[in-house]
């Protein structure tokens, strides 16, 4: 089995539903975005996925994202936008353009992320 990662980023503003704390407040993070590509099946040369195709699919998703307040978003509409559901609803938009998309990783900090795959 093969796998491939590419990073991107965006930034973006949110606030979390039914927690009692900061992030109770709308704030903003420069989140990176990690996008996991597994397959068994090398093209003629040799790759399982052109970089290059990966990032331009996956740079169309984000930018759906970038510079947005997450939660004027009509798919987070009464949906508390944390790490874990950002990482599940790129996957699910990701895995529409790229079968073989195996995990998505969403970074809020350098220490901090949540991932999201199908087990």
């Amino acid at each position: 089995m093969f796998e491939v990662k590419i990073e991107t980023h965006f930034s973006a503003a949110h606030h979390l539903l039914n927690y009692k704390g900061e992030c109770e407040n709308q704030h903003g993070h420069n989140w990176k975005v990690e996008v996991f590509v597994m397959g068994n099946v090398l093209d003629k040369s040799n790759i399982l996925i052109d970089f290059k195709v990966l990032k331009k699919k996956v740079n169309e998703i984000i930018d759906y994202l970038d510079h947005t307040d997450i939660n004027n978003l009509p798919e987070f509409d009464g949906v508390s936008p944390s790490s874990e559901i950002i990482s599940k609803f790129l996957f699910e938009k990701i895995k529409k353009e790229i079968p073989g998309v195996s995990k998505v990783s969403v970074w809020e900090t350098p220490t901090s992320c949540a991932s999201y795959f199908e087990g």
